[in-house]
């Protein structure tokens, strides 16, 4: 059979143009539900699932609050809590007090005596009070104490002690007797610090030669001629 278009040329165009236009049409309307759908859906997560569970994590709050504050002695157990984190802080804040005798013999020079040995922790003072069998024999402890370093650890040494001042002295037929005041580096005392003192090697103590002597010695009162 014998098939003649009758359609002319600007029809036909006219025609592909129309088909073209719905499914474009169509195309942006199924993309504008796809688009709207998922808005709506998120809309649903967000006011909906997720203010649920917002509700419920309130309400599991004030329910685990409402557990806790009827549990007996509350207060007294956080307080325990809190003092058992604070322990580590007071650990490292802790002095050894017996490096004092280790600080007393080393830094003593021969012909020195030692009376009273008073470290103030709080301020980090120390006073020392003795006698001496000659007054050149205190400058060599003052200087021994001035010129001293102490190994603080990882390749630091600093200077332990400042502020040195030979506050008192006095002279008697038999001696003479000093007061010395000094501040110190906390580190000296530290727990969290190995003692090692360096004194000055031009400096003879009894630690260096060997020989005991008697460092600790009760001063006479002064004025008593003995």
């Amino acid at each position: 059979m014998l098939q003649l278009n009758l359609l002319p040329d600007v029809k036909i165009e006219y025609i592909k143009t129309q088909r073209t236009k719905r499914l474009v049409f169509g195309t942006a309307l199924i993309a504008m539900l796809a688009a709207g759908t998922v808005t709506l859906l998120l809309a649903l997560v967000v006011y909906g699932v997720q203010k649920k569970n917002m509700n419920d994590l309130s309400s599991d709050v004030q329910k685990y609050s409402g557990q806790l504050k009827q549990t007996p002695d509350l207060n007294k157990i956080l307080t325990i809590q809190d003092q058992l984190g604070a322990l580590t802080g007071l650990h490292d804040q802790k002095v050894i007090a017996s490096r004092v005798f280790l600080l007393a013999q080393q830094a003593t020079p021969q012909g020195v005596t030692v009376s009273d040995f008073t470290t103030d922790f709080q301020a980090n003072t120390i006073s020392i009070s003795g006698a001496a069998s000659a007054l050149d024999r205190v400058n060599t402890f003052t200087d021994t104490l001035k010129y001293a370093n102490f190994d603080a650890g990882v390749g630091k040494t600093i200077h332990p002690f400042s502020n040195i001042v030979l506050s008192q002295f006095g002279r008697s037929e038999n001696a003479t007797t000093y007061t010395i005041a000094l501040s110190f580096d906390p580190t000296v005392f530290s727990v969290k610090s190995t003692y090692n003192l360096i004194v000055p090697k031009q400096n003879t103590t009894d630690s260096v030669t060997g020989q005991p002597a008697e460092i600790f010695k009760q001063t006479a009162p002064s004025g008593s001629g003995q």
